[in-house]
């Protein structure tokens, strides 16, 4: 160390909590100040009012783009305590837009997070420019407002409610992100695929900046994940057979499970998504690489089992049997393990074994029961497809 060198001073050392560090370093807990950020920014607050429906508290939940780029998220659930009214169980309104520890519970694959961080409200409090809160609670209508994470004030009566419920309605601070304008696309996107990965989820998203152009659209789909493999077959040409395959199986050497619904169509692109507790993992991972060994044996056995295929002919590998193919493959699982830092790539020696198991032996079934579709399938894949 230099004469000139600054020595070691715990003194100097800055500490900083809840508001103040979500203010300092917003990239820690959004992810970035560009346009990831920004929708987590969304994503960290609907949280909660999804998993008021899931859990049947609420029966539907709302996004809402408002004009000068502000989003409003509801639900019809019971409403947040106020603790300015005495209102007991669970954390109150104030808490739960200050502190981050204030939702923390269970994180299981009963948890819906529809971002990677899930560090609840209160972060989306801290990295608006203002935020107003509204409960509708026993009969009565509470509003909150709050500037930059801190409250303007307390809760105030506002009058008579009718229903019950929160809604929190946030413009995102023009200071700390590069753009506060959100994509009404990725927004559906997101939103859309989340109730596609949850049945029994009712979402509402409209946008109503302008009211030349306000549009809206619900997201409940009963199939499922069947309904999401038929959604994205959408216009890519006649199907090689016309029931979505589908199956869900428990392991308890994943501690979790894994459903799985696919379909081959004329068409020669490959669609195969995944998913872990409803996060996308866009890197893929072991759930992946399992589903693909589980096809693979699956199709290659049954055909030789049948004699559509020789003791000559090769076996059917990956890219082959991926050719039209379009699939969705979610695991729901205690403990998540992810690779890399970007958290999109699943990790966890045991899913691959206990995805491939089970598509294997679901798999094996269908066609087992559908000899005729097998034999399409199993045509389309070895002979390809018509006219080729």
């Amino acid at each position: 160390m230099s004469e000139k060198a600054m020595p070691y001073d715990a003194a100097r050392i800055e500490v900083l909590e809840g508001r103040d560090a979500v203010r300092k370093r917003p990239g820690m807990y959004v992810g970035s100040t560009g346009e990831r950020g920004l929708y987590h920014m969304v994503y960290v607050i609907a949280d909660r009012a999804v998993e008021e429906a899931l859990a049947g508290r609420a029966a539907s939940v709302g996004i809402t783009l408002v004009p000068d780029d502000g989003v409003r998220v509801t639900d019809d659930g019971p409403g947040l305590p106020v603790g300015a009214a005495g209102h007991t169980g669970g954390p109150t309104l104030e808490a739960v837009l200050t502190d981050m520890g204030a939702l923390t519970g269970s994180d299981d694959r009963h948890t819906v997070h529809l971002g990677h961080f899930g560090l609840g409200p209160s972060v989306t409090n801290a990295l608006s420019g203002r935020l107003t809160a509204e409960v509708r609670r026993a009969g009565t209508r509470w509003v909150q407002e709050y500037a930059r994470g801190l409250a303007v004030g307390d809760p105030v009566a506002a009058g008579p409610a009718t229903g019950s419920g929160t809604t929190f309605t946030f413009w995102p601070d023009a200071d700390i992100f590069e753009t506060v304008r959100y994509s009404y696309a990725v927004l559906a996107e997101r939103f859309r695929e989340l109730a596609f990965l949850n049945r029994d989820l009712d979402i509402r998203l409209a946008d109503e900046r302008s009211p030349d152009e306000s549009r809206s659209e619900r997201f409940r789909f009963p199939g499922g994940i069947r309904d999401f493999v038929a959604f994205l077959d959408e216009g890519s040409g006649a199907p090689v057979h016309p029931d979505v395959i589908g199956f869900t199986r428990e392991d308890p050497r994943m501690a979790g499970t894994v459903e799985v619904a696919l379909r081959w169509g004329g068409g020669g692109t490959e669609q195969v998504r995944g998913f872990a507790n409803s996060l996308p993992t866009y890197e893929g991972g072991t759930h992946l690489e399992g589903f693909r060994d589980g096809l693979t044996a699956a199709l290659d056995a049954y055909a030789r089992r049948r004699r559509l295929l020789t003791a000559a002919d090769p076996a059917l590998d990956a890219d082959r049997i991926g050719e039209g193919l379009t699939a969705v493959v979610s695991v729901r699982l205690d403990r998540l393990e992810f690779s890399g830092a970007t958290r999109s790539r699943l990790g966890g020696d045991a899913v691959r074994g206990s995805v491939a198991d089970a598509v294997r032996e679901g798999l094996d079934a269908w066609l087992t029961a559908h000899p005729d579709e097998a034999a399409a399938v199993v045509d389309h894949l070895v002979r390809g497809r018509p006219g080729r």
